[in-house]
């Protein structure tokens, strides 16, 4: 059974980074996406980044987030991590890991994600 903890949200400063990490355990495999997430209040559930291994990492951005987030994974440490920088206040939210069922490519898709983490809380102050 999958298992995904987040860490690493706090209240920060518009202007400042976060980097946040997910821990994994009992999986997933390295071909497996894993992805980021967030949701603010009354929104739905946003897609950010995604990460998987073909050889080499292969990452996927969000339009919305491209330049400013940088996802990463060591996954002999069974970690992932999702760089923040330049936060801004339309940033606060939930964040949360996932990992995907193997071999989907719809890497941008909740609905492809079949384990998640509880989620951490990003709050930007302006």
């Amino acid at each position: 059974q999958v298992q995904l903890v987040e860490s690493g949200g706090g209240l920060v400063q518009a202007g400042e980074s976060l980097r946040l990490s997910c821990e994994t355990s009992g999986g997933p495999t390295s071909r497996q996406f894993m992805g980021w997430f967030r949701q603010a209040p009354g929104k739905d559930r946003e897609f950010l980044a995604a990460i998987t291994w073909l050889g080499a990492y292969i990452t996927h951005h969000a339009e919305s987030v491209k330049g400013r987030f940088a996802v990463s994974r060591d996954y002999a440490k069974n970690m992932v991590y999702l760089q923040m920088n330049s936060l801004k206040p339309e940033d606060t939210a939930v964040y949360y890991c996932a990992a995907a069922r193997p071999y989907t490519n719809r890497y941008n898709s909740a609905g492809a994600y079949d384990y998640w983490g509880q989620g951490t809380q990003v709050t930007v102050a302006s």
